[in-house]
């Protein structure tokens, strides 16, 4: 009862938590990410290796999604971003590695590391939820992904004083990003550490009071599979979710190097990818209050036309770097839509108990999805051009609209 009548202080002191770790994150994350491509371009010489820096970028999240479900289903969501926090800062450590021996099995080693850092900002999303009344998950969500625009909009901008704060070192310019990654990524893993007190997941649970004998069984992942299975619902968050990602990943992760080819410097690169980022996750609040106010179908609806949008703006902007700014923009806003609207679909569509493992079964689909998709991007761009590359960004968006419209005429 007392934990109760508390709820409102503790969800504050939770969300006043996740959104430092989210503003730190966010900066340690965007500050390499933005010349990742570059850095895999100059280290393997080769243009279509570069997309293999996104692969490996979203390997790490993919890879951990299931393992940090498993431990925060068992223990809380604190160590489980404590970890991902850690590995991204010793990931970074072998990115500046790779890149000072030249080996590029050492820098995407060290990617998939640096990539881990992101696995701690999605489930701060679903962390900001588990204490949320069900008609504010929306905008819960949303307030902690805004957070990370503060941190995600400086992180590009930075890239070029990071660079040259390692001149003289040894360090390649396009290296130093990770230096300060690094440092950054320690300090999200001590404010987690030390002041995400009482745990929300645990909170959350103790509230729910589950029955005797299920809570187990609830939180396998056999249990989450079963949940996604039974929910239509949680279906389409799922596909919205890593539509969603892939899409803006893909697109996102090559045009540094469509930029560089119609002469955009390193300023200018930069400059584009926060406009992007800004996109991301500057709005997300708008989706949130509208995901709770008109219905998480219409903002996944939004989220179709939005990344469609950004792909036709992108894909034909040729030369024009202030058409392929604004195609970035509607692209950060698109997926800003869809993870918003999917994560919070998802939360409400599948119990309580289960939903760690389902949070994490989405994540770890997401950055799969999005892992091949920076792979493919790269074969893509090096053998037909980033307009094609748009084009089948587009494409991916298909099944996320058939099943959303399938979803409104069931509610019919």
């Amino acid at each position: 009862m007392a934990t109760t009548v508390r709820l409102p202080t503790i969800q504050r002191r939770v969300q006043a938590v996740l959104i430092a770790a989210q503003i730190l994150g966010g900066l340690g994350i965007t500050t390499g990410i933005a010349l990742a491509a570059v850095l895999a371009k100059d280290v393997s010489g080769s243009e279509a290796l570069s997309g293999l820096a996104s692969t490996a970028s979203v390997a790490g999240p993919a890879l951990l999604a299931m393992p940090l479900a498993a431990l925060m289903g068992a223990r809380g969501r604190r160590p489980g971003l404590v970890l991902a926090y850690l590995i991204g800062a010793v990931g970074a450590g072998v990115v500046v590695l790779g890149a000072v021996v030249d080996s590029f099995p050492l820098l995407l080693a060290g990617l998939v590391g640096f990539g881990a850092a992101s696995s701690a900002n999605l489930a701060a999303r679903f962390a900001a939820a588990d204490l949320a009344e069900p008609d504010h998950r929306g905008r819960a969500i949303s307030t902690v992904v805004w957070a990370t625009t503060i941190g995600a909009v400086l992180g590009p901008n930075i890239a070029a004083p990071a660079g040259e704060s390692v001149a003289g070192l040894g360090i390649p310019a396009t290296a130093g990003p990770f230096v300060w990654a690094a440092g950054v990524f320690l300090v999200a893993a001590l404010v987690v550490a030390l002041l995400l007190r009482p745990d929300p997941l645990l909170t959350a649970r103790d509230l729910a009071a589950p029955a005797a004998g299920q809570e187990g069984d609830a939180r396998s992942l056999r249990a989450g599979l079963r949940a996604v299975r039974e929910s239509s619902g949680a279906r389409l968050a799922l596909v919205t979710v890593a539509a969603s990602h892939t899409a803006m990943v893909s697109i996102m992760s090559m045009t540094p190097v469509a930029l560089s080819h119609h002469g955009a410097g390193i300023q200018l690169i930069g400059l584009v990818i926060s406009g992007h980022i800004a996109g991301m996750y500057a709005f997300s609040p708008v989706m949130g209050w509208l995901s709770d106010r008109l219905g998480r179908l219409s903002v996944i609806g939004l989220a179709v036309g939005l990344l469609s949008l950004a792909a036709l703006l992108a894909g034909t902007a040729g030369a024009s770097h202030g058409q392929t700014a604004a195609g970035l923009f509607v692209l950060g806003l698109g997926w800003s839509a869809g993870l918003v609207s999917g994560s919070a679909l998802l939360t409400d569509s599948v119990p309580q108990a289960a939903r760690a493992a389902v949070q994490g079964l989405s994540d770890f689909t997401m950055n799969t999805a999005a892992g091949v998709g920076g792979l493919t991007a790269g074969l893509i761009v090096a053998q037909a051009g980033y307009g094609w590359l748009n084009l089948v960004g587009a494409c991916l968006l298909l099944p996320m609209a058939v099943l959303a419209v399938r979803g409104v005429l069931c509610r019919a």
